[in-house]
Protein backbone atom coordinates (compact mmCIF):
# COMPACT_ATOMS: atom_id res chain seq x y z
CA UNK A 1 0.00 0.00 0.00
CA UNK A 2 1.62 3.10 -1.08
CA UNK A 3 -1.31 5.30 0.19
CA UNK A 4 -1.72 6.40 3.81
CA UNK A 5 -4.96 6.10 4.76
CA UNK A 6 -7.56 8.69 5.31
CA UNK A 7 -9.51 8.39 8.49
CA UNK A 8 -11.23 11.26 8.46
CA UNK A 9 -11.31 14.76 6.80
CA UNK A 10 -10.69 18.20 8.34
CA UNK A 11 -11.95 20.99 6.07
CA UNK A 12 -11.61 24.38 7.55
CA UNK A 13 -12.87 26.41 4.33
CA UNK A 14 -16.66 24.66 3.87
CA UNK A 15 -18.93 24.52 6.94
CA UNK A 16 -18.55 21.06 8.40
CA UNK A 17 -22.16 19.03 8.63
CA UNK A 18 -21.97 15.23 9.18
CA UNK A 19 -19.92 12.40 9.35
CA UNK A 20 -21.43 8.87 8.49
CA UNK A 21 -19.39 5.62 8.87
CA UNK A 22 -17.98 6.45 5.39
CA UNK A 23 -18.63 9.84 4.03
CA UNK A 24 -17.98 13.50 5.75
CA UNK A 25 -19.92 16.15 3.94
CA UNK A 26 -19.83 19.66 3.99
CA UNK A 27 -21.86 22.57 2.97
CA UNK A 28 -20.97 24.25 -0.18
CA UNK A 29 -23.92 26.81 -0.38
CA UNK A 30 -27.88 26.14 0.24
CA UNK A 31 -28.16 24.07 -3.00
CA UNK A 32 -25.15 22.19 -2.81
CA UNK A 33 -22.60 19.73 -0.73
CA UNK A 34 -19.29 18.03 -0.65
CA UNK A 35 -19.14 14.45 0.16
CA UNK A 36 -16.13 13.15 0.76
CA UNK A 37 -15.40 9.43 0.84
CA UNK A 38 -13.17 8.61 3.59
CA UNK A 39 -11.56 5.24 3.90
CA UNK A 40 -13.31 4.13 7.28
CA UNK A 41 -14.44 0.93 7.46
CA UNK A 42 -17.46 -0.20 9.57
CA UNK A 43 -18.97 -3.85 10.14
CA UNK A 44 -21.84 -5.05 12.59
CA UNK A 45 -22.76 -1.13 12.38
CA UNK A 46 -19.49 -0.24 14.39
CA UNK A 47 -16.95 1.72 12.73
CA UNK A 48 -13.78 0.19 12.74
CA UNK A 49 -10.52 1.79 13.93
CA UNK A 50 -8.47 0.45 11.40
CA UNK A 51 -9.28 2.31 7.60
CA UNK A 52 -8.50 0.68 4.69
CA UNK A 53 -6.62 2.83 2.43
CA UNK A 54 -7.66 4.25 -0.88
CA UNK A 55 -10.89 2.58 -0.42
CA UNK A 56 -12.74 5.69 -0.86
CA UNK A 57 -11.32 6.25 -4.22
CA UNK A 58 -12.44 2.95 -5.30
CA UNK A 59 -16.61 3.64 -3.95
CA UNK A 60 -15.94 7.09 -5.84
CA UNK A 61 -14.66 5.63 -9.03
CA UNK A 62 -17.49 3.13 -9.36
CA UNK A 63 -20.23 5.09 -8.16
CA UNK A 64 -19.16 7.98 -11.07
CA UNK A 65 -18.99 4.26 -13.28
CA UNK A 66 -22.32 3.44 -12.38
CA UNK A 67 -23.69 6.73 -12.25
CA UNK A 68 -23.30 7.62 -15.45
CA UNK A 69 -23.87 4.18 -17.34
CA UNK A 70 -27.19 4.16 -15.42
CA UNK A 71 -28.07 8.20 -15.78
CA UNK A 72 -30.87 7.29 -18.94
CA UNK A 73 -32.67 5.64 -15.98
CA UNK A 74 -32.78 8.30 -13.44
CA UNK A 75 -31.08 11.27 -13.01
CA UNK A 76 -28.40 11.75 -10.11
CA UNK A 77 -27.76 14.30 -7.56
CA UNK A 78 -24.10 14.38 -9.40
CA UNK A 79 -23.31 18.13 -10.28
CA UNK A 80 -19.96 17.70 -12.50
CA UNK A 81 -18.45 20.75 -10.04
CA UNK A 82 -14.87 19.56 -9.41
CA UNK A 83 -14.73 18.98 -5.74
CA UNK A 84 -11.22 20.26 -5.81
CA UNK A 85 -12.81 23.69 -6.80
CA UNK A 86 -14.42 24.41 -3.52
CA UNK A 87 -11.90 23.76 -1.39
CA UNK A 88 -8.72 25.52 -0.24
CA UNK A 89 -5.61 24.96 -1.87
CA UNK A 90 -3.98 23.18 0.39
CA UNK A 91 -7.27 21.13 1.16
CA UNK A 92 -7.27 19.59 -2.21
CA UNK A 93 -5.55 16.88 -1.42
CA UNK A 94 -8.16 15.20 1.56
CA UNK A 95 -10.95 15.52 -1.77
CA UNK A 96 -8.93 14.72 -5.10
CA UNK A 97 -10.73 11.35 -6.44
CA UNK A 98 -12.68 10.48 -3.41
CA UNK A 99 -15.30 13.15 -3.18
CA UNK A 100 -18.73 14.45 -5.03
CA UNK A 101 -20.16 17.81 -5.32
CA UNK A 102 -23.98 17.19 -4.86
CA UNK A 103 -27.30 19.00 -5.27
CA UNK A 104 -28.54 19.29 -2.12
CA UNK A 105 -32.26 16.96 -1.99
CA UNK A 106 -34.70 16.08 0.00
CA UNK A 107 -33.51 12.06 0.59
CA UNK A 108 -35.67 9.26 1.11
CA UNK A 109 -36.90 7.93 4.99
CA UNK A 110 -35.96 4.54 3.19
CA UNK A 111 -33.36 1.62 1.59
CA UNK A 112 -34.52 0.65 -1.52
CA UNK A 113 -32.71 -3.11 -1.25
CA UNK A 114 -32.98 -5.30 -4.24
CA UNK A 115 -32.39 -8.51 -4.35
CA UNK A 116 -31.92 -11.28 -7.10
CA UNK A 117 -30.55 -14.06 -5.20
CA UNK A 118 -31.77 -15.73 -1.85
CA UNK A 119 -29.08 -14.48 0.45
CA UNK A 120 -28.15 -12.53 3.76
CA UNK A 121 -31.61 -11.06 5.47
CA UNK A 122 -33.75 -12.30 3.50
CA UNK A 123 -32.68 -16.46 3.64
CA UNK A 124 -33.03 -15.57 7.11
CA UNK A 125 -36.55 -14.32 6.48
CA UNK A 126 -37.28 -16.97 4.14
CA UNK A 127 -36.27 -19.67 6.06
CA UNK A 128 -38.91 -18.58 8.82
CA UNK A 129 -41.75 -17.36 6.66
CA UNK A 130 -41.70 -18.37 3.00
CA UNK A 131 -41.52 -15.03 2.41
CA UNK A 132 -38.99 -11.94 2.66
CA UNK A 133 -40.94 -8.20 3.06
CA UNK A 134 -44.24 -10.36 2.77
CA UNK A 135 -43.34 -11.29 -0.42
CA UNK A 136 -43.80 -15.24 -1.41
CA UNK A 137 -41.30 -17.51 -3.01
CA UNK A 138 -41.97 -21.01 -3.93
CA UNK A 139 -40.92 -23.71 -1.69
CA UNK A 140 -37.56 -25.48 -1.66
CA UNK A 141 -35.43 -22.42 -2.41
CA UNK A 142 -31.79 -23.15 -1.12
CA UNK A 143 -29.27 -20.75 0.05
CA UNK A 144 -27.72 -18.26 -3.06
CA UNK A 145 -30.49 -19.58 -5.22
CA UNK A 146 -31.50 -17.09 -7.70
CA UNK A 147 -35.27 -15.81 -7.27
CA UNK A 148 -37.03 -17.57 -9.86
CA UNK A 149 -39.20 -14.68 -10.06
CA UNK A 150 -36.50 -12.11 -11.22
CA UNK A 151 -34.98 -9.55 -8.74
CA UNK A 152 -37.65 -7.95 -6.02
CA UNK A 153 -37.96 -4.67 -3.84
CA UNK A 154 -37.55 -5.63 -0.74
CA UNK A 155 -37.17 -2.33 1.69
CA UNK A 156 -35.68 -1.22 4.78
CA UNK A 157 -35.77 1.21 7.57
CA UNK A 158 -32.84 3.70 7.65
CA UNK A 159 -31.87 2.97 11.31
CA UNK A 160 -30.13 5.39 13.84
CA UNK A 161 -26.54 5.35 14.46
CA UNK A 162 -25.55 2.03 16.46
CA UNK A 163 -28.94 0.19 15.45
CA UNK A 164 -29.82 -1.95 12.72
CA UNK A 165 -32.07 -1.35 9.18
CA UNK A 166 -35.13 -3.89 9.59
CA UNK A 167 -36.72 -4.94 6.87
CA UNK A 168 -40.66 -3.62 6.19
CA UNK A 169 -43.28 -4.54 3.98
CA UNK A 170 -44.47 -2.67 1.12
CA UNK A 171 -47.41 -1.31 2.82
CA UNK A 172 -45.37 0.39 5.14
CA UNK A 173 -43.34 2.26 3.05
CA UNK A 174 -46.82 3.18 1.32
CA UNK A 175 -47.56 4.80 4.76
CA UNK A 176 -44.57 6.65 4.31
CA UNK A 177 -44.24 7.84 0.51
CA UNK A 178 -47.43 7.09 -0.75
CA UNK A 179 -48.60 4.30 -3.13
CA UNK A 180 -47.67 6.66 -6.34
CA UNK A 181 -43.96 6.87 -5.01
CA UNK A 182 -43.50 3.48 -3.76
CA UNK A 183 -44.39 2.10 -7.23
CA UNK A 184 -42.08 4.30 -8.49
CA UNK A 185 -39.05 3.42 -6.19
CA UNK A 186 -39.81 -0.10 -6.76
CA UNK A 187 -39.99 -0.23 -10.40
CA UNK A 188 -36.92 2.41 -10.70
CA UNK A 189 -35.50 0.21 -8.08
CA UNK A 190 -35.41 -3.21 -10.10
CA UNK A 191 -34.29 -1.67 -13.67
CA UNK A 192 -31.22 -0.01 -12.23
CA UNK A 193 -30.38 -3.37 -10.07
CA UNK A 194 -31.20 -5.43 -13.48
CA UNK A 195 -29.31 -3.44 -16.17
CA UNK A 196 -26.34 -3.32 -13.66
CA UNK A 197 -26.56 -7.27 -13.01
CA UNK A 198 -26.70 -8.53 -16.87
CA UNK A 199 -24.01 -6.31 -17.41
CA UNK A 200 -21.81 -7.52 -14.17
CA UNK A 201 -22.71 -10.62 -15.05
CA UNK A 202 -20.82 -10.07 -18.48
CA UNK A 203 -17.42 -9.15 -16.43
CA UNK A 204 -18.06 -12.11 -14.15
CA UNK A 205 -19.11 -10.89 -11.33
CA UNK A 206 -23.05 -11.66 -9.92
CA UNK A 207 -24.94 -8.96 -7.84
CA UNK A 208 -26.71 -10.98 -5.47
CA UNK A 209 -28.02 -7.76 -4.26
CA UNK A 210 -27.85 -3.93 -3.71
CA UNK A 211 -28.88 -0.96 -1.90
CA UNK A 212 -30.35 2.04 -3.84
CA UNK A 213 -31.18 5.62 -2.07
CA UNK A 214 -33.04 7.88 -3.42
CA UNK A 215 -34.50 11.90 -3.20
CA UNK A 216 -36.42 14.19 -4.26
CA UNK A 217 -36.47 17.95 -5.47
CA UNK A 218 -38.52 20.86 -4.52
CA UNK A 219 -40.43 19.63 -7.35
CA UNK A 220 -41.41 16.09 -6.25
CA UNK A 221 -38.45 14.86 -9.30
CA UNK A 222 -37.30 11.63 -8.06
CA UNK A 223 -33.37 11.40 -8.08
CA UNK A 224 -30.75 8.45 -7.25
CA UNK A 225 -28.30 9.96 -4.81
CA UNK A 226 -25.49 8.57 -2.19
CA UNK A 227 -23.33 5.41 -3.50
CA UNK A 228 -23.99 3.26 -6.24
CA UNK A 229 -23.76 -0.33 -6.46
CA UNK A 230 -19.95 -0.46 -4.26
CA UNK A 231 -18.77 -3.65 -2.34
CA UNK A 232 -20.42 -0.90 0.70
CA UNK A 233 -23.71 -1.36 -0.67
CA UNK A 234 -23.79 -4.67 -2.90
CA UNK A 235 -23.43 -8.38 -2.48
CA UNK A 236 -20.68 -8.81 -5.30
CA UNK A 237 -19.69 -12.82 -6.17
CA UNK A 238 -17.45 -14.39 -8.26
CA UNK A 239 -19.60 -16.10 -10.93
CA UNK A 240 -17.19 -18.46 -11.35
CA UNK A 241 -17.44 -19.81 -7.69
CA UNK A 242 -21.18 -19.60 -7.43
CA UNK A 243 -22.85 -22.86 -6.34
CA UNK A 244 -26.47 -22.32 -4.80
CA UNK A 245 -26.78 -23.96 -1.79
CA UNK A 246 -23.82 -22.21 -0.24
CA UNK A 247 -22.41 -19.06 0.40
CA UNK A 248 -19.78 -17.85 -2.59
CA UNK A 249 -17.05 -16.18 -1.86
CA UNK A 250 -17.82 -11.94 -2.42
CA UNK A 251 -16.17 -8.95 -2.89
CA UNK A 252 -16.71 -6.93 0.00
CA UNK A 253 -16.00 -6.80 3.46
CA UNK A 254 -17.33 -10.16 4.14
CA UNK A 255 -13.89 -11.29 4.73
CA UNK A 256 -13.69 -8.75 7.82
CA UNK A 257 -16.82 -9.77 9.06
CA UNK A 258 -15.41 -13.11 9.08
CA UNK A 259 -12.50 -12.54 10.82
CA UNK A 260 -14.22 -10.19 13.81
CA UNK A 261 -16.58 -13.36 14.43
CA UNK A 262 -13.45 -15.13 15.37
CA UNK A 263 -12.61 -11.98 17.59
CA UNK A 264 -13.97 -12.10 21.62
CA UNK A 265 -15.63 -9.09 20.68
CA UNK A 266 -19.33 -7.97 21.69
CA UNK A 267 -19.70 -6.33 17.89
CA UNK A 268 -20.04 -2.99 20.19
CA UNK A 269 -17.47 0.10 19.89
CA UNK A 270 -14.50 -0.26 20.39
CA UNK A 271 -14.45 -2.54 17.79
CA UNK A 272 -10.61 -4.75 17.32
CA UNK A 273 -7.50 -3.51 15.33
CA UNK A 274 -7.33 -4.99 12.22
CA UNK A 275 -4.14 -7.55 11.13
CA UNK A 276 -2.04 -6.35 8.40
CA UNK A 277 -2.87 -9.40 6.18
CA UNK A 278 -6.96 -8.91 6.78
CA UNK A 279 -6.67 -5.47 5.67
CA UNK A 280 -4.56 -6.20 2.49
CA UNK A 281 -6.78 -8.53 1.38
CA UNK A 282 -9.75 -6.83 2.18
CA UNK A 283 -8.58 -3.90 -0.56
CA UNK A 284 -8.23 -6.24 -2.84
CA UNK A 285 -10.96 -7.15 -3.06
CA UNK A 286 -12.14 -3.79 -3.45
CA UNK A 287 -9.72 -3.61 -6.00
CA UNK A 288 -10.38 -6.60 -7.93
CA UNK A 289 -14.18 -5.58 -8.24
CA UNK A 290 -13.14 -2.36 -9.69
CA UNK A 291 -10.98 -3.75 -12.45
CA UNK A 292 -13.43 -6.49 -13.39
CA UNK A 293 -16.76 -3.89 -13.81
CA UNK A 294 -14.85 -0.49 -14.66
CA UNK A 295 -12.76 -3.16 -17.02
CA UNK A 296 -10.19 -0.22 -17.20
CA UNK A 297 -6.63 0.09 -15.78
CA UNK A 298 -7.67 2.92 -13.59
CA UNK A 299 -4.86 4.44 -11.69
CA UNK A 300 -5.69 5.95 -8.34
CA UNK A 301 -2.53 6.08 -6.63
CA UNK A 302 -2.90 3.42 -4.16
Amino acid sequence: MTETALFETSIKSLPFLHRGKVRDIYAVDDDKLLIVQTDRLSAFDVILPTAVPGKGKILTALSQFWFDKLAHILPNHLTGIAPESVVSDNERNQVEGRAFVIRRLKPLPIEAIVRGYLVGSGWKDYQKTGAICGIPLPSGLKLADKLPGGAIFTPSTKAAAGTHDENIAISEVEKLLGPALTAQVSAKAIQLYSEAAEYALQCGIIIADTKFEFGQDEKGELYLIDEVLTPDSSRFWPANQYHPGQNPPSFDKQFVRDWLETQDWNKKAPAPVLPNDVLWQTMEKYREAMRLLVQLSIELNI
